[in-house]
């Protein structure tokens, strides 16, 4: 809640100078050619090319995941006319903004790699009945129409908020406002609809004959959580750079609080998920946990149920680790976490006999976070680090738990 028992000043408005970080953005874009340009001759190879594929919608989906998070709060925040995210809602937003470019990003894959990943795409009719059974749906012209129509609605969402927020920075007019909190209201269930079909396209048809009802809340809950700790580090690094000194530990408490509420609810969730298809014992079901608890990615998915639950969640119960510095490196672990998450969903499709490393798993993520890395960082200095004329800008710098 905020305290609005006095009136305060607003605070000047903050613009970021790239020269602070010298040549950081310059680094990552090298970087991220280096490493798309690496990946790129795994495409180019037809021995390669599988391998390929698979990494590279591991990082694609891992970046997803978090771009897609981010704009969620911001439609939560317009939904529900929050105060306390007012200060750091702008960070959200130049996240989010990254979203349009991910239908470059996933086009490699979208021409050149359906065989290799979907094995669905080449089955004739008739040859798997599962299959036919699911036709209406698993086709190659929907297929590309639903593609198309993620990517349009996401941007379309993402870029409108964006730019009713920045235009509010200059005329200040309340209308913005009232936009923004029916495009949240809308956003929301858009959002929801493309993440859950986008998982179901990319990642659960890596096996086709696996369904589960609960995979679009489950891809949610690590969104959610790995986007507001992905917030977290990039305003500790903005104060740390002297910029954005109406963040207080308030703002903090918040942000870890609702750190932990996804640490919750990542866990609930897929709990939950594992525990009915345990239950039911269905063989298209259980084929994906079959397939992950063997060999040696039982270790990994050993050490996502513990080190994604079990070592944050304590850490997370106390108030002065969200008000400290700890909970950067909580912030940290959990993107670490969400990274191990997607691997474990992507790659062994590929590897079924066990873990396999490859140069084109670190290509892909290094190359994709490069990039998308360097376009933050142009986006940051073309607006101000906070919407300094929000009309709930003052609550937000009078918040208290």
């Amino acid at each position: 809640m905020s305290d609005h028992s006095s009136a305060m000043t607003p605070p000047a408005a903050e613009t970021y100078d790239l020269k602070r970080v010298g040549g950081l953005p310059n680094v990552l874009l090298g970087v991220g050619v280096v490493g798309i340009a690496g990946s790129l001759i795994g495409l180019a190879v037809e021995g390669w090319r599988e391998q390929f594929a698979f990494s590279w919608l591991f990082a694609s989906f891992y970046f997803f995941s978090i771009c897609i998070g981010a704009l969620f709060w911001i439609c939560l925040h317009h939904a529900t006319d929050s105060e306390w995210s007012v200060v750091v809602r702008r960070q959200l937003e130049n996240v989010a903004k990254l979203l349009p470019w991910f239908a470059l990003i996933f086009l490699p894959i979208l021409l050149f790699c359906k065989h290799y990943l979907w094995k669905w795409w080449d089955e004739a009719p008739g040859a798997d009945v599962l299959l036919d059974e699911k036709s209406g749906y698993l086709n190659h012209n929907f297929f590309y129409f639903r593609a198309v129509a993620y990517f349009v609605m996401l941007a379309w969402v993402s870029l409108s908020l964006y730019k009713l927020s920045t235009a509010q920075d200059k005329d200040g007019l309340a209308k913005h406002t009232l936009i923004m909190r029916k495009f949240g209201v809308g956003g929301i269930p858009a959002l929801a609809l493309c993440l859950t079909f986008a998982g179901v396209d990319w990642l659960m048809g890596l096996d086709h004959h696996w369904y589960s009802t609960m995979w679009g809340v489950y891809l949610f809950a690590g969104a959610a959580g790995s986007s507001m700790s992905l917030l977290v580090l990039i305003v500790t690094a903005l104060k740390q750079q002297g910029y954005l000194k109406v963040v207080n530990d308030e703002h903090y408490h918040a942000m870890g609080k609702y750190m932990l509420a996804f640490v919750i609810f990542w866990a609930y969730i897929g709990f939950d998920q594992y525990m009915l298809i345990w239950y039911s014992n269905i063989p298209e079901e259980t084929i994906y946990f079959r397939l992950r608890n063997t060999e040696s990615w039982w270790y990994f998915s050993q050490a996502l149920v513990v080190c994604r639950f079990f070592l944050p969640f304590p850490v997370l119960l106390f108030q002065f680790t969200k008000k400290t510095r700890l909970i950067n490196y909580i912030a940290a672990w959990i993107l670490l976490m969400q990274l191990l998450d997607m691997y474990v969903i992507v790659l062994p499709a590929l590897h079924r006999t066990g873990f396999s490393p490859s140069i084109f798993d670190v290509l892909s993520l290094v190359g994709i976070g490069g990039i998308l890395g360097w376009l933050f960082f142009q986006y940051i200095g073309k607006s101000y680090l906070f919407p300094t004329r929000d009309p709930r800008l003052l609550g937000s710098l009078k918040l208290s738990n």
